[in-house]
């Protein structure tokens, strides 16, 4: 059965502005970027990261009580991960050019900053771009691409099911990320593997490839890296200290991605009906309370960020207050508490049908 547009759904229908428009109601210092505004946010994110190790190694070994560090170590493990998280949005804005004027400071400190998340910079920086390039269009878009109800795989109906959708939010949240850099995962689909790791692999051009190669090579640094620190200190210790963070900050850009982008308000397109700026507004702003800040807003101004991208973090709630007047029904905000909207969304968006009404739109459903 075709799709019903939504109550509450973002409008498809052609926009009544520009991105002219858009462009000109937001203040011209949001355009600004600063490298040392955005050093001083990365320089505070270092401290309190060395701040949380270094109180976790000096503190936890030492508690009386074994009950009492197994309550620590989780406690430093989502601190820990939240900062870490907002690194990773500091090193999403590196790729973007958003952290200052000069693209070679941006890619030294995206690289080293990625690396050190276990993330190939240059190789993420590219699809990522494709993504802000083709939003929500059914054939070119790079992430969380859904399929029609006809390819779902055939194992499908058995996940769609709470224990089904439990599982497969579990396995998202923790191996997710890498699935989709190893293995594209959730992305285009491509005549042969497409991995964010093979140089030679269809995401990428031949003038990106050298620059593929470089990222290995940041992630082939951390790995050693972290090899000496197992051998001096212990598998074990390297977990807790570092592992188990670094799975939460991965794990929690997937969650913040998925929200943002499968809604069930949210149309998808195909070549016939696509447009940029179509595909740009499809997205979701969501907020995550105290964690706005502590994630350089990646949250609640996810919609301004793919209509200009290059604006750094720090003026993005400017801008979004900018827009929301000439955006007017085609913004989308959602204040569902994120737990519930995580289960909505793994519920409701497991494949696209057609809208009934207007061909190349498709909308999100769940009846299999």
């Amino acid at each position: 059965m075709a799709a019903k547009l939504q109550p509450k759904a973002v409008p498809h229908s052609k926009s009544p502005f520009t991105v002219s428009q858009l462009r000109n109601a937001i203040p011209p210092h949001c355009f600004q970027r600063s490298f040392l505004r955005s050093f001083s946010y990365l320089a505070y994110d270092l401290f309190l990261i060395y701040i949380f190790y270094h109180i976790a190694t000096a503190c936890i070994p030492s508690l009386p009580s074994p009950l009492m560090a197994y309550i620590a170590w989780p406690l430093y493990w989502f601190l820990q991960g939240c900062i870490l998280t907002g690194i990773w949005g500091i090193a999403h804005e590196c790729g973007h050019g958003a952290f200052s004027e000069h693209q070679e400071i941006n890619d030294v400190i995206g690289l080293i900053l990625h690396s050190a998340l276990l993330i190939p910079y240059f190789s993420f920086k590219y699809t990522h771009h494709l993504h802000h390039a083709n939003t929500s269009s059914l054939e070119r878009d790079e992430n969380f691409v859904p399929k029609p109800k006809s390819q779902l795989p055939k194992y499908s109906k058995y996940l769609n099911n709470p224990p089904g959708r439990a599982f497969r939010i579990a396995i998202s949240l923790t191996v997710g990320m890498y699935l989709y850099l190893a293995f594209n995962l959730a992305g285009k689909k491509h005549a042969r593997l497409a991995s964010h790791y093979d140089p030679y692999s269809p995401l990428f051009t031949d003038k990106e490839r050298l620059q593929i190669y470089i990222s290995d090579a940041g992630l082939f640094a951390t790995i050693y890296v972290l090899y000496r620190v197992a051998a001096a200190k212990g598998l074990a210790w390297l977990m807790c200290a570092y592992g188990v963070p670094v799975l939460f900050a991965n794990g929690s850009i997937v969650l913040i991605t998925f929200l943002q982008h499968c809604h069930p308000d949210l149309p998808r397109y195909d070549s016939s009906e696509w447009e940029w700026l179509k595909g740009a507004l499809s997205t979701v702003d969501r907020d995550y309370g105290i964690f706005n800040k502590v994630f350089h807003n990646i949250t609640d101004t996810h919609v301004a960020h793919h209509l200009f991208s290059s604006i750094p973090h720090y003026h993005a709630l400017e801008a979004t207050k900018a827009i929301k007047p000439v955006l007017g029904e085609y913004y989308k905000f959602d204040d569902t508490p994120i737990l519930k909207s995580l289960w909505r969304s793994t519920t409701e968006c497991l494949y696209v049908e057609p809208d009934e009404d207007t061909k190349g739109v498709y909308w999100f459903g769940n009846t299999i």
